[in-house]
């Protein structure tokens, strides 16, 4: 995928890559006309042209608009520009999970209670169907797992 920073996506300037995964990458961005910093995951150009992979970049989008949880990004809109397909979301600033993971084990009595928050559960849903990185699943809370 072409280096995005410093372009423009509809009114968003993209300032930063943050992630990448399986289904695109991911950039901070600012909302021009909200002036507010946004995450917008690109879907790339030959996914796009991919019906199947396009399909489940909007089933993400749906999906993603039907949740609402402290622990999940708000989607702002499933956008389309010229051939560019793109998710504007809530950015979450922290730490990635797979950096916190990477930092050693988790405290046995930090991870039980998060064992049964429902956000924990879909992302144990999602990691075995291989639909999430988790190097993209931040928390601006993931370092308390690790006090």
């Amino acid at each position: 995928m072409p280096d995005l920073i410093g372009r423009t996506l509809g009114h968003y300037r993209i300032t930063a890559k943050i992630g990448e995964g399986g289904m695109g990458e991911v950039y901070r961005a600012n909302d021009e006309r909200l002036d507010r910093d946004v995450a917008v995951k690109v879907l790339p150009e030959a996914a796009a042209q991919d019906a199947d992979r396009l399909a489940r970049f909007e089933r993400e989008a749906k999906l993603l608009a039907s949740l609402n949880h402290p622990n999940i990004a708000t989607l702002h809109g499933l956008e389309k520009e010229e051939s560019r397909r793109f998710l504007v979301m809530e950015l979450v600033e922290g730490e990635s999970l797979a950096g916190v993971i990477a930092r050693g084990p988790i405290p046995f009595d930090k991870a039980l209670p998060i064992n049964d928050d429902p956000v924990v559960r879909l992302i144990k849903r999602q990691l075995t169907s291989r639909k999430m990185d988790i190097s993209n699943s931040r928390s601006p809370n993931w370092d308390m797992l690790m006090r």
